[in-house]
């Protein structure tokens, strides 16, 4: 097989990767039978029976998948979706990883294998240590992993040599105390996955209407004349958006899909909850397909704000919403004079591959409708301009008043399942000055305030020995960040790195000098505690807070929550403070924090606005709804009280001759860097990972057959290249000019230093690269056997 530096095994080798057509559709029975097949297989029938039926439910436990909201309301008794079930699958499986499988394989035999691999391993059931030197890890005691994370925390030279890293499957209340514990050793180092993803959105809302999550409910998306879902892919990232999307049509209103790839959920959607679509032709989605180039998002918006212009032009008074113009913004007149003169239609066409006349059938949608929902993900989100992106979005909204009113508004479609909880719970590391002065207030400290790494900048401080601990609450970091061969040099710098897991992944194959395993609950096993069995809460992608109650006996009678790990390293380390501390940090009843999460959301309802009586609330049915000023009451609290109209230059990458531009994504087959199996068959791809889609004439331009094996090389603007080998080259209906390929395998091709600007996350979605016939010298490499 064939290797290289950057080959980290993050799939399997696709040399007999099968690829046929794409779909033309989603879901319906063969979504079914998919999810079906693999619950049982890694649960058993009657495991997965019992666990599927309490998925999303108001008695039951939170899909740790994505973060759609669940309907208000009487549910199906069968609330997930099919990656959802994998989701559960894949953390309810009967297989654990033992003390016994440690000492089997090595950590250079874990680094050879797969993620895919790895994940399907099992739970890790008891904390392992990988001491300095070691080849293998090895079983340790709760108290010791404790002692040894103190001993190195407290030895460092300042706080701020330790980067606390948080995924999204956090909860609420795991989140308030890890960020508690961080800021009572003294900093705001709290990198999370939102600075890889959709850190760009909360940039740009912040900007422009002062709260940087979406401003819509699902009623609001649902009673929408016209929905836009552009650069996102819900058949397969969000797929219970889909029956959202099927009411939208069901009302009357149209769905536009913009995307470089046709996606076959947009196309038909055969609805497994009723026999429409099981039996039946399921609804078409998408009312118009915009096949956008990469990077031409802005563009469009800008084009598309012209026509609105001259529309109102054409008849004064009846186009633009001048009263909400008036009253609730700033920044139209220097905006409306931008749009007139800086784009011409040649241009426009020219980034975006787009006919003017697609673009005046979007702008004949927008005017005939009253009430317009933007939706957007990270096809939005990864690129150099996402920011400005974003910013033009709302403009077109802001126009006809389209933000505070029902059935409109901003919709950013976030990841994992409580990702924008752990912001609200303060994991960020530019935490505001009114949160940290609530914080200080309720513990009776000082938060440290100078701003602390995200993802990049921390990957930067381990790089250059800035930073010496890592520890990661979830998630997999060496797999989820960019410029692979970079960020797993930094990880191995380190004197001492962490994760916080249910199972195996990259990252603990991949350590510092001395590692540890601490294995954590999932959300669906039951929490007992000292005080009683115990529920968390997160929050969804619209602000909906909810609670989730696990029903699963532990994997293994080791496994501590999350809450309980964090107050176990807490009390550990801030007792173990050098003399002088603050006699505060010694006053924090971690123990009693673990013992009852109560304790832990009276705190919160102390510290977070929007959670006031929060044990109380909690009882509603479906949670409660969190304060949104701009949704809620048309207020904006930014710095002028006034939603922000800005001017947003349309910088697109260039592509030199012979080159494309490459994003990076999801298979149907995995959620974000975790891999549930080797198809993707939406697409067409069965049995293998290693493939990039690019258009037939593009092939044919570089004499490339379909099916050819090239290497990906990415090219970055100091001369530099990266260099990711051996995919197979698949013709497939993308934009032209633009590839795809899926990550992790493709993340060593994304520069450190390639970030938007704003938000600094990682440009995963504009990539140039060029394909070159990969060499016929094989190397050895380990497959997922």
């Amino acid at each position: 097989m064939r290797g290289g530096a950057d080959r980290h095994d993050e799939g399997p080798d696709d040399a007999d990767a099968r690829v046929g057509a794409p779909a033309r559709s989603a879901a319906g029975l063969p979504g079914v039978g998919h999810a079906m097949a693999q619950a049982f297989e890694r649960m058993g029938p009657r495991r997965s029976l019992r666990t599927l039926r309490l998925v999303n439910q108001d008695h039951g436990f939170d899909c740790p998948g994505c973060a759609w909201p669940e309907p208000p309301g009487e549910r199906s008794v069968a609330e997930f979706c099919e990656n959802g079930a994998k989701a559960v699958a894949e953390e309810a499986t009967r297989a654990r990883v033992t003390p016994a499988f440690f000492a089997e394989h090595s950590l250079t035999d874990l680094a050879g294998r797969s993620g895919h691999w790895l994940g399907r391993q099992g739970r890790i059931v008891e904390p392992m240590y990988r001491s300095p030197g070691a080849t293998h890890y090895t079983p340790v005691g709760w108290d010791e992993a404790f002692r040894l994370v103190a001993a190195e925390l407290t030895a460092l030279a300042s706080p701020e040599e330790a980067a606390f890293y948080t995924s999204g499957r956090t909860s609420n209340e795991a989140a308030f105390v890890y960020q508690l514990f961080v800021r009572m050793l003294g900093t705001n180092n709290l990198p999370d996955c939102s600075n890889l993803c959709h850190e760009s959105s909360g940039t740009a809302l912040t900007a422009t209407i002062g709260v940087g999550k979406g401003s819509v409910t699902l009623a609001d998306l649902e009673a929408a004349d016209l929905v836009l879902v552009v650069g996102q892919n819900p058949g397969t990232n969000h797929p219970r958006m889909l029956s959202s999307l099927e009411r939208v049509k069901r009302a009357g209103g149209s769905i536009v899909a913009v995307n470089p790839l046709p996606e076959a959920a947009l196309l038909r959607f055969r609805n497994p909850q009723n026999a429409r679509g099981l039996l039946g032709r399921g609804t078409p989605l998408a009312d118009q397909f915009l096949q956008i180039r990469l990077g031409g998002d802005l563009a469009l918006f800008q084009g598309l704000a012209r026509r609105l212009l001259d529309a109102e032009d054409a008849a004064p008074g009846t186009v633009l919403d001048h009263d909400f113009i008036d009253a609730h913004s700033t920044g139209f007149d220097a905006f409306a004079e931008h749009v007139r003169t800086h784009l011409g239609d040649d241009e426009i066409a020219a980034v975006t591959g787009l006919a003017a006349a697609e673009i005046d059938e979007l702008a004949r949608r927008m005017l005939a409708a009253e009430r317009v929902v933007v939706c957007w993900a990270m096809g939005l989100t990864q690129h150099a301009g996402a920011v400005a992106t974003i910013q033009e979005v709302v403009n077109v909204l802001l126009m006809r008043g389209n933000i505070g009113r029902p059935g409109a508004g901003v919709c950013p479609v976030r990841g994992h399942s409580n990702v924008q909880g752990d912001r609200t719970m303060g994991i960020w590391e530019r935490p505001t000055t009114a949160f940290l002065d609530a914080l200080g207030a309720e513990f009776g400290f000082d938060p440290p305030r100078q701003h602390g790494h995200d993802v990049v900048d921390t990957i930067r401080a381990m790089r250059d020995g800035r930073v010496k601990v890592f520890l990661g609450m979830g998630g997999n970091f060496v797999a989820a960040s960019p410029d692979s061969a970079v960020t797993e040099a930094a990880m191995r710098a380190c004197r001492l790195t962490v994760q916080v897991s249910t199972t195996l992944n990259r990252s603990h194959a991949v350590t510092g000098e001395a590692a540890l395993i601490l294995p954590t609950l999932g959300r669906t096993e039951v929490d007992e505690q000292a005080g009683g069995r115990q529920q968390v809460t997160v929050e969804d992608s619209m602000g909906m807070v909810h609670a989730s109650r696990g029903t699963l006996a532990p994997a293994g009678p080791a496994l501590r929550s999350e809450v309980a790990i964090v107050c176990g390293l807490a009390a550990a380390t801030l007792t173990a403070a050098p003399a002088g501390a603050d006699s505060a940090l010694a006053r924090v009843d971690w123990a009693g924090l673990a013992a009852d999460y109560r304790r832990v959301r009276g705190h919160i309802s102390r510290v977070v606005p929007g959670f006031e009586d929060f044990e109380d609330r909690l009882g509603a049915p479906g949670g409660f709804a969190l304060p949104h000023p701009p949704r809620d009451s048309r207020t904006f609290p930014t710095a002028s009280g006034r939603a922000a109209f800005t001017v947003n230059d349309c910088d697109v990458p260039r592509v030199p001759p012979g080159h494309l531009l490459l994003q990076t994504m999801r298979s149907h087959d995995q959620y974000n860097t975790t891999i549930y199996g080797l198809d993707d068959r939406y697409r067409g791809v069965r049995g293998g990972r290693r493939v990039v889609f690019v258009h037939p004439e593009d092939l044919a331009e570089r004499a490339i057959a379909d099916g050819t094996h090239v290497d990906l090389v990415s090219v970055w603007t100091d001369g530099t290249t990266r260099r990711a080998e051996s995919f197979r080259a698949v013709a497939f209906p993308t934009a032209r000019g633009c590839a795809a390929a899926y990550f992790p395998e493709t993340n060593v091709l994304v520069p450190l230093d390639s970030t938007a600007a704003g938000s600094n996350t990682p440009t995963s979605k504009s990539l140039v690269v060029r394909l070159e016939p990969t060499s016929p010298s094989p190397s050895p490499r380990r497959g997922d056997g």
